[in-house]
């Protein structure tokens, strides 16, 4: 008996192995096929997509370039502007392809009649580094979105129920408007029914301490967003709030404050064209506007002192015709920092502003060959200041 039940479990090993390898070989060969963006396994659409980027840009920095390792000059982050006394140092060229992207989602019909999906998508921009420029240029991969949504609820990491991603204009530059957006991905928890979203999401505080920022994650609530979406034939609007515990509970110390904050923004269509702007104000609005430009509060002994912030932009986009098509934006931030508290914060940012125009040419619908020429400065407190102008080039397939 046992010497006839060795060949079944061989045959049945054999047969198993391989299944393995012809579905092993199946989903290779639908990842690596430029036209399958979809298909259906037992039940769930799974559809796939992302873009590959190249960027190249030249920067001159009136104060001198920072590092190359500084995430500044690989895309625009007001933080990292320098300022100073004017540097007649050259201009640094950059080149990368970090922010070429690969998304993965699903969409089940249940038995119930509703639909379950969920979305995967990863990066290399802002990652620790995998390798070195100086042989691999390799990188690591981070998580953009990793979600699930089930009948109106949305559970895992997406944009911020706060943000209105689709006020974005079109820009070579990853972010473009970065002084003037609120830009934030997290984890949360979000409902929406009709117009009308709601979200619970992860809280952080950025401090500004007598010894530099403190990044504290010690809230006992998460973060709350409620907002509301007009859509019509003439465009967008997107209206949106914000209310937040700040913390800092280090030592022996157990100080927290109150952020509120308030966004309007959307897009009006202008014939072929259309506007895109965004207008934030608040207190202690800190990592949510601007890539973290102003911290949240000032610790001032045993208290913290919100920092109050202005923030915005404006974006026309002129479609020349079916092929070209240009950008032109203006982004500005202002925070109202408290001047008695300087001896703590040192000379924090007081304003930052950014133009840009671009030219992108699109001789099929998935490529665009662009040029793009954006100037920015950046102050602080004390009148101290510095100013970027970069030109960038970049080639992007989509598929």
């Amino acid at each position: 008996m046992m010497q006839q039940a060795a060949p079944n479990r061989t045959l049945t090993m054999t047969t198993k192995s391989t299944v393995l390898k012809t579905l092993t070989a199946t989903a290779v060969l639908c990842a690596l096929s430029a036209t399958a963006q979809a298909a259906t396994i037992g039940g769930t659409d799974v559809t796939y997509g992302g873009y590959i980027k190249l960027d190249a840009m030249w920067s001159d920095y009136s104060a001198g370039a920072p590092a190359g390792t500084n995430v500044g000059r690989d895309f625009y982050v007001p933080s990292t502007l320098t300022v100073g006394a004017d540097n007649n140092s050259d201009a640094v060229f950059d080149m990368h392809a970090r922010q070429s992207r690969f998304n993965f989602g699903t969409s089940t019909l249940l038995d119930n009649g509703k639909t379950i999906s969920s979305k995967i998508e990863i990066d290399f921009l802002a990652s620790a580094a995998g390798g070195n420029e100086r042989v691999s240029n390799s990188y690591a991969p981070r998580i953009r979105h990793a979600f699930i949504s089930y009948d109106g609820w949305l559970f895992g990491q997406t944009w911020s129920n706060f943000q209105n991603v689709g006020a974005l204009p079109e820009t070579l530059d990853f972010v473009g408007p970065a002084e003037g957006t609120v830009f934030v991905r997290q984890a949360q928890v979000k409902y929406t029914t009709g117009a009308w979203s709601f979200s619970l999401e992860n809280p952080e505080s950025t401090i500004t301490t007598s010894n530099g920022m403190a990044v504290t994650d010690d809230a006992s609530l998460p973060d709350f967003t409620a907002r509301y979406t007009h859509t019509a034939d003439w465009g967008n609007l997107v209206v949106a709030a914000l209310a937040r515990q700040l913390t800092y509970k280090v030592g022996g110390l157990d100080a927290d404050e109150t952020s509120i904050g308030i966004i309007a923004s959307g897009m009006f269509k202008v014939g072929q064209d259309n506007v895109k702007f965004m207008l934030t104000q608040g207190k202690g609005l800190g990592r949510y506007v601007g890539l973290n430009v102003a911290h949240g509060a000032v610790l001032n002994g045993d208290e913290l002192d919100a920092i109050d912030s202005t923030s915005g932009f404006i974006a026309y986009q002129h479609n020349w015709n079916n092929q070209w098509r240009s950008t032109f934006l203006y982004s500005f931030f202002s925070a109202d920092n408290n001047t008695d508290l300087l001896t703590i914060t040192g000379d924090p940012t007081e304003s930052s502003q950014s133009y840009s125009a671009n030219i992108l040419y699109s001789p099929v619908k998935r490529l665009t060959f662009g040029a793009e020429l954006k100037h920015a400065e950046r102050e602080t407190e004390s009148g101290v200041d510095g100013d970027l102008d970069r030109l960038q080039f970049s080639v992007k397939y989509a598929f």
